[in-house]
């Protein structure tokens, strides 16, 4: 990993993939929400930074999966900025539209892994639960505490917390404000999986990296295909996932892939 700067906000930090002692790309990013001292709250300056990193990211063939943390052991991010919040107005969110972004990270193609550790609150649990995975250290909290400002989740956390865990857990983590821990949360299936809390950065980045290992086309494909199967009925979401089954046979991956298997060797992944 190369540390690089931020293009444009010191509160997103990112470790580009760098060539290894071998000569090869081992492929995966870290990406660091860094304000410790408000506990990594997201404010619309972090948010669009984030954006763009994740999407300048998508775009570097060197990356091939992403890990997204927060600084510090205390929170992955503990919510919005609440006195930026505080300000707005139904206007000034319509107009200036800065929840659009969280549509932009949604639509991102590389895999991503939250690695969570302590507090995920608000819209850090909104962000957790836009990751493709959710590796979780046994001192972390999830929830949706906006009922106690006097408002409610506005980033998806109605949906995809319902998704997550259900109607009924969802309906009375949102509408009591309360929160729930690692084991939990992993017993409801909002989380992949919960490592001792000093290990969740590099249990996600062990994780990013075998998803780096395997062909890059095909894993964008199949992050495509698990995700429309929340959105769509099965008969469309079996459409979509033979679609994108029968391209991936127009790809060097596929003939490497298969060749490699019959040869009983290492396969040599492209991209393309």
């Amino acid at each position: 990993m190369t540390e690089q700067p931020p293009p444009e906000h010191e509160t997103v930090h990112v470790s580009l993939p760098a060539p290894s002692a071998d000569g090869s790309i081992d492929g995966v990013a870290l990406v660091v929400l860094d304000r410790p001292a408000v506990l990594n709250a997201l404010d619309f300056a972090l948010i669009a930074t984030l954006t763009d990193v994740l999407e300048a990211l998508d775009r570097d063939p060197a990356c091939r999966a992403i890990v997204l943390t927060g600084a510090g052991d205390r929170a992955f991010a503990a919510g919005a900025d609440i006195q930026e919040l505080a300000a707005q107005t139904p206007t000034s969110l319509t107009v200036d539209d800065h929840f659009h972004r969280w549509e932009r990270i949604k639509r991102i193609r590389k895999p991503i892994i939250a690695a969570v550790r302590g507090f995920a609150l608000g819209g850090g649990c909104e962000l957790a639960m836009l990751c493709d995975m959710l590796v979780a250290g046994e001192d972390a909290q999830f929830g949706q505490p906006e009922i106690k400002l006097g408002v409610m989740p506005g980033a998806g956390g109605t949906q995809r917390l319902t998704r997550a865990i259900g109607k009924a857990r969802a309906m009375e983590m949102i509408l009591t404000g309360r929160n729930m821990g690692a084991r939990e949360a992993e017993a409801h299936g909002l989380v992949t999986q919960v490592v001792p809390s000093e290990a969740t950065v590099p249990a996600a980045l062990e994780l990013a990296g075998r998803i780096a290992a395997m062909p890059p086309v095909a894993v964008m494909a199949a992050k495509a295909a698990v995700n429309r199967a929340e959105e769509l009925s099965l008969e469309a979401g079996l459409e979509f996932e033979r679609r994108n089954f029968y391209l991936l046979f127009d790809t060097e991956d596929q003939a490497e892939g298969m060749a490699a298997f019959a040869a009983k060797r290492k396969p040599e992944w492209k991209g393309r």
